[in-house]
């Protein structure tokens, strides 16, 4: 898309497979499956269009209350795809990183996760940073207390210091954060990094949202005007 403003970093929260499932009368599971395959087509539709960051909501510490069946059905099919994903990952120059506490994930899952980190650590296309076992709440809070530890005064402390304690260290903030279903909240995802994004909110199921999706979210990002709190827009 050269004729139109894209972001530098674009973050989705991609909700709704359980609803797509439902509405299909299928197991929560299958609309999960479907929703992996989507990930997929995303990553690369946005590698092709030439954003270098990527974030995907993937799962948050507030989804350890699904039911356990469902929690481990995710991570199987995480588990599986990174397996099967490195490979083109490597091909297309992208780089995994990981927001969120990892050690906290299943072992078989975080074991996978640091093997294609390590693999695709000198891919420069473009940084794919899976939020996993992620909250943003506790990301400001880890990272207040890293900087109690280290005895910084009050008076060194600035938005530009405080975020190099984040996970999203040395990345820009987001510039545009999709949000798939309807819903229309950040639910506890990137809450300092989202001061001044934009965000687009599509009914359609994340299982539902391809590339055409994709596609419409970037050219309305296009016409926005924004403005940082200043007049003069950019």
């Amino acid at each position: 898309m050269p004729s139109l403003k894209i972001p530098t970093h674009l973050a989705i929260i991609m909700d709704g497979n359980g609803r797509w499932a439902q509405k299909k009368g299928l197991s929560r599971t299958e609309g999960h499956k479907e929703g992996v395959k989507r990930v997929r087509e995303i990553i690369s539709s946005t590698c092709k269009r030439g954003i270098p960051y990527l974030t995907l909501y993937t799962f948050s510490k507030e989804n350890w209350k699904r039911p356990k069946k469902e929690v481990k059905t995710l991570f199987t099919l995480l588990t599986e795809h990174l397996q099967k994903e490195e490979p083109s990952l490597l091909e297309q120059g992208i780089r995994l990183n990981v927001l969120g506490e990892i050690e906290g994930l299943p072992l078989v899952t975080r074991t996978i996760i640091k093997k294609v980190m390590k693999a695709t650590r000198n891919c420069q296309k473009m940084i794919l940073n899976l939020a996993l076992n992620y909250s943003g709440r506790d990301e400001i809070i880890q990272a207040v207390k890293k900087i109690l530890a280290q005895n910084i005064s009050p008076e060194e402390l600035t938005p530009e210091l405080f975020s190099t304690y984040l996970y999203t260290q040395g990345q820009p903030d987001p510039d545009l954060i999709i949000r798939t279903s309807g819903e229309k909240r950040l639910s506890n995802f990137l809450i300092f990094q989202s001061a001044y994004a934009e965000f687009y909110f599509t009914p359609v199921l994340w299982p539902d949202f391809d590339t055409a999706e994709l596609d419409k979210a970037l050219a309305d990002f296009s016409q926005r005007k924004r403005r940082f709190g200043g007049l003069n827009s950019c």
